[in-house]
């Protein structure tokens, strides 16, 4: 079969590779009983996925001279365990160019200490799931984080770091805070973070941004 229909076929398998694979590194990452080893295969891993994976966001151009994502060292002062406190009911809606419109629910938020509180958001259309961005102080600024916000948990897509459904308690490890694919390259369209998710500490610790000639 050749075409645009083989075409888009052979894209949309490469990025059920990448959702599995990215399910997989999580899987080690709740596993593992060190926080700070899970920190390192996790970026490892996502540092050969970003280079070598048919679906990265990387373009073709950033690829040859990429040498790893800037991750910050492991701080465990920035891993918390918490509980999901009530929230007021909202919702918002996310256009995207592939997707139509990406609706979401907020159902609860989380209080980090000395972080501040951050929005727990449910997205309502098919496959479900749990996303939790963040954007701090330092979003934009040189040497900071990308200017969008990052994504900690969104567990439609594999970023899952744990939770107790009996204790009604997440881990939110602001460690694993990653970039959306927009960082890398402007072609996709990502939900950024909402006014419930932007906090005014600054987050030295997750990825932190630098410019791809895509972004």
């Amino acid at each position: 079969m050749t075409g645009p229909v083989a075409e888009r076929a052979r894209i949309a398998a490469e990025v059920v590779d990448w959702r599995r694979r990215t399910f997989d590194l999580y899987g080690v990452v709740r596993e593992r009983s060190d926080p700070r080893l899970a920190h390192e295969r996790w970026r490892s891993g996502r540092d050969e996925m970003m280079a070598t994976h048919p679906a990265s966001p990387l373009l073709e151009a950033d690829r040859a001279a990429f040498a790893g994502l800037p991750v910050a060292p492991y701080d465990p002062d920035w891993r918390f365990e918490v509980p999901l406190l009530p929230a007021l009911p909202e919702t918002f809606a996310f256009p995207s160019g592939t997707d139509g419109v990406v609706p979401f629910e907020r159902i609860a938020r989380v209080e980090l200490p000395g972080v501040g509180s951050l929005d727990v958001w449910r997205l309502t259309s098919y496959g479900g799931g749990i996303f939790i961005p963040l954007r701090d102080a330092l979003a934009g600024r040189p040497g900071g984080t990308y200017g969008g916000g990052r994504y900690v948990i969104d567990t439609v897509k594999g970023a899952d770091l744990g939770s107790s459904a009996r204790q009604g308690t997440i881990v939110v490890d602001l460690n694993f805070a990653y970039n959306p694919s927009c960082a890398y390259d402007v072609a996709w369209a990502c939900p950024l973070a909402p006014a419930g998710n932007v906090v005014s500490v600054p987050v030295p610790v997750g990825e932190l941004y630098a410019a791809f000639s895509g972004s």
